[in-house]
């Protein structure tokens, strides 16, 4: 059900919202130490595809994959603002 909402308003917000996953994903791999090649390789993502949400709309389910290869909840992916320290 969460997932489903979640992927709702993806598609009806603009394109900052999908914008800002892609930088707070990168921020948050790179805080990790981990490449968002790897990222894609480890979960079996298309490569490219996480750099692709700067255009397109992911998936919840990828996202929550994601969220989860990083240590973060789906919520702390779409802040506006994240703490990296």
């Amino acid at each position: 059900m969460y997932v489903n909402t979640l992927e709702r308003k993806l598609r009806n917000e603009s394109k900052e919202v999908k914008i800002l996953l892609y930088e707070n994903i990168k921020k948050i791999a790179k805080t990790r130490g981990v490449s968002i090649y790897r990222i894609e390789k480890d979960l079996e993502l298309s490569n490219g595809i996480i750099g692709k949400w700067n255009t397109s709309i992911p998936t919840a389910e990828n996202i929550l994959k994601v969220a989860k290869y990083l240590g973060v909840s789906m919520e702390e992916l779409l802040q506006e603002e994240i703490q990296t320290a």
